[in-house]
């Protein structure tokens, strides 16, 4: 039986929490900062931790899931 391939992708953008939550880069901050008020980009800073629903989606793909 080959080994589990870890999604790269997913290893890269995603990381676990020591309580086991997704933690991912904030959305929307890529470009048209000028169309956003300053109080959603100051927000937008630093990471996130991704709802139970799409957290469960990405743990699958993690290597220690």
């Amino acid at each position: 039986m080959p080994k589990m391939k870890t999604k790269s992708g997913a290893k890269k953008r995603f990381k676990l929490t020591a309580s086991g939550k997704v933690r991912a880069g904030q959305a929307g901050k890529r470009h048209g900062m000028i169309k956003r008020t300053n109080k959603q980009i100051r927000n937008q800073r630093g990471t996130a931790v991704l709802a139970e629903s799409d957290a469960r989606i990405v743990r699958k793909f993690l290597p220690n899931g």
